[in-house]
């Protein structure tokens, strides 16, 4: 029997318990054995609920007792957490986790302390809820260079420009619809300023090239600018705006970042909408390749959970090898990134940008007046961030077309 403990019953740890317990016989036969929960970890009561009877407050219960094989950490956050999942390694107990601020944070020690002690961290739901990703990184993908990872990572900032295309509103009406719907939370920061995408390519990045990226070190930049009139200006480019997280190995140097990119029809990801991820590899040798599904959600991102629980339980007594070594990769300096921009900008005129960006495509759209709108050829940051400080800016969006 395969004994699991569970740690935190909110929204992704109750749909935990709910896919062991709807799936039991299916993922007893993949395993071999009988799964069990032998507890659930949680400073609240739950009277009425089947779970108040395996429900403990003390994690010492937990990680003292040998019978527990498996961990699943789903408390979310650095404290506790980091302490409990490291306890449970250096017991022996092999841990799975949701947690992107623990495995961005501190992935490459919890995999050493893992293989020290010959069981396993796994984090596939840490990354895209439902989609599987960690796992092509790591084992299907082993043959390629990746030399681009580019995601669609975040569900709520996703669902709010879909809606602003679709319906034309803006940033602060569509919010409070996501939050009315339980897709932002009360206070969306991390969503919407790109936090959450950054630590999530964050983590791919460390393990496409297999050395630590720290999400401090990636430039990153929200929604929160984006208005209805540059919407209006993607649709007369036949282009839609979407929050990217992306890394690109370039002639040897990495760069990463989460922005804002205006892509048109022939991108990859144009027709991810809604609460939808998608995430494009690009190797060498496969070329390209795309994942797409449900970012998030309780039951989608329980799934991924528990699909770690049961190559866990399979990987029983070995350690599944994951190549992230703890030296740091120093990410290229986005000065000399290169790429278009889309440009706004009042008080001045067409020749005066044409004499200061050259050769530039203009665009107008019906109703916008005192502004002037472009788009760039292929200059680095660096050179645009010079070049505008005459200017006064509006706003400016990177594009991929």
């Amino acid at each position: 029997m395969i004994n699991v403990a569970v740690l935190g019953y909110g929204t992704v740890g109750s749909g935990v318990v709910e896919v062991i317990t709807k799936n039991k016989d299916s993922i007893e036969k993949r395993i071999g054995k009988e799964i069990n929960i032998k507890y659930v970890l949680d400073l609240r009561e739950f009277p009425g609920d089947p779970v108040q009877d395996i429900l403990v407050h003390d994690y010492e219960t937990i990680v003292n007792d040998k019978e527990v094989e498996i961990v699943v950490e789903v408390m979310g956050g650095i404290k506790p957490a980091y302490d409990f999942v490291k306890r449970a390694l250096e017991a022996g107990k092999s841990v799975a986790t949701s947690n992107k601020e623990l495995v961005a944070a501190h992935g490459a020690e919890l995999l050493k302390v893992a293989k020290s002690n010959n069981v396993n961290f796994l984090f596939e739901a840490s990354v895209g809820g439902g989609i599987p990703i960690i796992r092509p990184i790591n084992q299907s993908l082993t043959a390629d260079k990746i030399t681009e990872i580019t995601g669609i990572l975040n569900g709520t900032t996703n669902y709010i420009l879909s809606k602003m295309t679709d319906e034309g509103l803006d940033f602060d009406t569509v919010l409070k619809t996501a939050q009315e719907k339980g897709y932002a939370e009360r206070n969306p920061e991390a969503d919407v300023e790109g936090y959450d995408a950054c630590r999530k390519i964050a983590i791919l990045t460390s393990l496409a090239y297999g050395k630590q990226v720290d999400y401090q070190d990636i430039y990153t930049e929200g929604i929160t600018k984006i208005t209805k009139t540059d919407i209006q200006y993607a649709k007369k480019l036949g282009a839609a705006i979407k929050l990217f997280g992306t890394s690109k190995n370039i002639d040897g140097t990495i760069y990463s970042m989460v922005a804002p990119y205006m892509i048109n029809s022939e991108h990859t990801l144009y027709n991810v909408n809604g609460v939808f991820n998608g995430i494009f590899i690009h190797g060498n040798m496969l070329g390209d390749t795309m994942f797409y599904g449900r970012g998030a959600g309780k039951l989608p991102t329980a799934s991924a959970v528990v699909a770690d629980v049961v190559d866990a339980a399979k990987h029983s007594g070995t350690n599944i090898m994951t190549i992230w070594e703890e030296e740091k990769i120093t990410l290229g300096n986005m000065e000399n990134f290169k790429c278009k921009f889309f440009v706004r900008v009042k008080d001045t005129n067409k020749q005066d940008i044409e004499k200061t960006f050259g050769n530039v495509s203009f665009v107008e759209v019906e109703g916008v007046n005192d502004e002037l709108a472009f788009v760039t050829d292929v200059i680095s940051e660096g050179e645009f961030d010079n070049l505008i400080k005459n200017y006064t800016l509006i706003n400016r969006i990177r594009t991929a077309f």
